[in-house]
């Protein structure tokens, strides 16, 4: 089993277990549901935009604690002066250390576009997302049919979010759907955590043009923006190499003007 196959148990028993805390007629309730949602990939494409989605993360099973004690609301408030388009804010509990409140608390206090970072596997976390503050959701390929990309996206719509499809191999372009969004391509192989930014802009390459193309991990160097933006890519999800600092905002600060 892997730790995606884990993780996705793990969820299934998570989900199940707050549908019977709080019921969609109530997340509907909440005033952030009836929020307008910022568009994440209008202000990626907009002129002027570093294409920085900034990420917001605590922990990862593979490197364990990265930035334990940070607070969401100021490293978010710090990637937002520090130029950032967006944010990704992870939810999960478990395995990231994360939660939707962080996800409520961002929103209260900043004005990026926020993505609900999660392993979004039913209906049920998508009117989770809305309720507390997300613009657009995270739908990964690895986890997903292709049907199950197209009913998600379809409802992610019908709640004003927007969708990142995160793709990791070649085997996973049949899951783009004509309506999404953005997709991403994340460049650390699932299988073996190697990155590799050239198989990266291959796939890139294969996308149709509409698609607003994010790069997503392993990306440490401004040098590789510099070499993603030239092979198509328009936003740059970056977590890990700001959140290991000790001041996440003025990490990211650096990389922007670096850029």
């Amino acid at each position: 089993m892997t730790i995606l196959d884990t993780i996705v148990k793990r969820k299934k028993i998570e989900v199940a277990e707050a549908k019977t805390t709080i019921s969609i007629e109530e997340l509907k309730a909440m005033p952030f549901f009836r929020r307008k949602t910022i568009s994440m990939s209008a202000r990626i494409k907009a002129g002027g935009s570093t294409g920085i989605i900034a990420e917001f993360k605590r922990h990862s099973p593979s490197k364990k604690w990265i930035n334990k004690n940070a607070d969401p609301v100021k490293v978010v408030q710090a990637y937002e002066k520090a130029g950032a388009v967006a944010s990704s804010v992870l939810t999960d509990k478990d395995f990231f250390k994360g939660s939707l409140e962080d996800l409520k608390r961002v929103r209260e206090n900043v004005n990026l576009s926020l993505l609900r970072k999660d392993f979004m596997i039913d209906e049920y976390q998508f009117y989770e997302a809305k309720a507390h503050g997300a613009d657009a959701v995270l739908l990964i390929a690895a986890i997903l049919t292709p049907k199950e990309v197209k009913t998600f996206t379809d409802l992610a719509h019908e709640l004003g979010l927007e969708v990142l499809l995160e793709l990791h191999c070649e085997e996973e372009m049949g899951h783009v759907y004509e309506n999404i969004d953005m997709v991403g391509i994340n460049n650390r192989d699932l299988r073996t955590f190697e990155v590799d930014v050239e198989r990266s802009a291959k796939m890139a390459n294969e996308l149709n043009v509409k698609y607003v193309k994010i790069a997503e991990s392993g990306i440490e160097s401004p040098k590789t923006i510099s070499y993603f933006r030239g092979v198509g890519f328009d936003g740059f999800l970056i977590g890990e190499n700001f959140m290991k600092s000790d001041n996440p905002g003025l990490a990211c600060e650096n990389f922007i003007k670096s850029i």
